[in-house]
């Protein structure tokens, strides 16, 4: 069994992050598109900052561990 970390955030990222119902997180976090295995995922291990505007998520995949990302639009 491993731990994880806590996700590390901008002040910025963090306010945005939080604003969004938890229920809405998780399924944000479990959508995440990897190009090893081709297929959807668990993003892992997170960072978050803003980026253009909008929420940018990077961490590694639940299952081979390559680099992921996840843009959250702002509204």
């Amino acid at each position: 069994m491993t731990i994880e970390s806590l996700p590390t955030f901008t002040k910025p990222a963090r306010q945005r992050w939080e604003s969004i119902p938890a229920n809405i997180r998780q399924r944000l976090l479990s959508n995440v598109w990897c190009g090893q295995c081709r297929h959807e995922t668990t993003i892992t291990n997170f960072s978050g900052a803003i980026k253009g505007g909008d929420l940018l998520l990077v961490g590694k995949c639940a299952e081979c561990h390559s680099d992921v990302a996840r843009v959250i639009e702002s509204s």
